[in-house]
């Protein structure tokens, strides 16, 4: 949404793969058989998730004779970025899109793509409700905070937590930031109510993960997914409450940032997160994040420019796995500290099959 979400400022000199909004295209058609006119639209084209999903989909154009083009919204939370993308697709006559939704703001226009006769694949962000789309290919987000949760709630080892929550948003529902903020409550050990829903949890009470202990809610705060929006976040958790020792993180750069306000305010805590791109695991292995769950953009990318060039020509349409709406593309553990019972790789196995710079 998650859908690494966010960008360290550095990427975005080194990459400049898409303009805003209307594109870039990349004719990769040769001989033969007609190139298959696909866009993939991301959430913004500096983030390194991003940045490496839309190089997979470049490079794997070219192997299935795609004719493709790149998009995205200005930024976290531009839906009219991405409905312009997708409304120029219909108007060039392309097959398919790839897309990772930003909110529930974009569905009406996906639905006018597929009536449009597009075939419409979600990317590591689930629309809500699922079947928005066609088929979504990503990262099981809601397992991706539960592992974050269960190695949290081992590592405190009984001690009371003291927790902040740095979500995505407050002004908007998406599914990448519920799933992995529910979901690491649900790894602790602590009773969620509505499961599509950030907050309504009882903010003091038992966790049962590990070996349980008492915990505290402090905060749920949004950063937007960037490192100055996780400082921000955690700056305002931390007047609520100076004790805070456990922090939950969207993702990486929101993590960095709330790292930053603890060390400005002269304290430290646990922090998890999530994406697992070569920044995020450097950070596990210097110490700043305790563990993070990585997931793979260039798979959610190749599988999905695989799937759309199929179906183009008339080939079989995917299917989601077993017992979920979604093809799920994988999450591991990254973490220095492994506790028994959550399985996890360490940063050095995390750095080696990592995504961005």
């Amino acid at each position: 949404m998650r859908s690494g979400v966010a960008v360290f400022t550095a990427t975005a000199a080194a990459f400049s793969l898409a303009s805003c909004n209307r594109g870039s295209s990349t004719d990769t058609g040769g001989g033969g058989e007609a190139a298959v006119g696909v866009v993939l639209i991301t959430k913004d084209s500096t983030n390194p998730f991003f940045v490496a999903m839309q190089e997979g989909a470049k490079a794997d154009a070219a192997k299935n004779n795609v004719k493709l083009t790149v998009a995205s919204g200005k930024q976290e939370g531009d839906d009219q970025g991405q409905i312009t993308a997708i409304e120029d697709a219909i108007a060039r006559g392309d097959k398919g899109i790839l897309i990772t939704p930003m909110s529930t703001g974009v569905n009406a226009a996906i639905k006018k793509a597929r009536e449009a006769g597009l075939y419409v694949i979600a990317l590591d962000t689930p629309p809500d409700p699922a079947n928005t789309v066609d088929i979504t290919f990503a990262t099981d987000n809601r397992e991706a905070g539960k592992l974050d949760g269960q190695w949290a709630a081992a590592t405190l080892d009984g001690k009371p937590a003291v927790i902040a929550l740095l979500d995505l948003f407050n002004d908007k529902i998406v599914s990448v930031d519920y799933n992995r903020d529910q979901g690491f409550l649900e790894g602790m050990g602590i009773p969620v109510n509505d499961p599509k829903k950030n907050g309504d949890e009882a903010k003091t009470g038992k966790y049962t993960g590990g070996k349980g202990g008492d915990y505290t809610i402090v905060c749920n705060e949004a950063g937007n997914g960037a490192e100055d929006g996780g400082r921000t976040a955690m700056e305002k958790c931390l007047a609520k409450n100076p004790n805070i020792n456990l922090v939950y993180t969207i993702n990486e750069p929101t993590a960095v940032g709330a790292n930053a306000a603890l060390k400005a305010a002269g304290t430290t805590a646990t922090i998890v997160s999530v994406d697992g791109g070569c920044a995020g695991v450097a950070q596990v292995k210097n110490g700043v994040i305790g563990a993070t769950a990585q997931q793979y953009p260039l798979k959610m990318a190749t599988m999905g420019m695989e799937a759309i060039a199929k179906v183009a020509r008339g080939g079989e349409k995917p299917t989601p796995d077993p017992g979920l709406d979604f093809k799920n593309t994988g999450v591991a553990l990254v973490t220095d500290k492994p506790v028994e019972g959550v399985e996890s790789i360490d940063s050095a196995k995390g750095a080696e099959i990592c995504w961005g710079k």
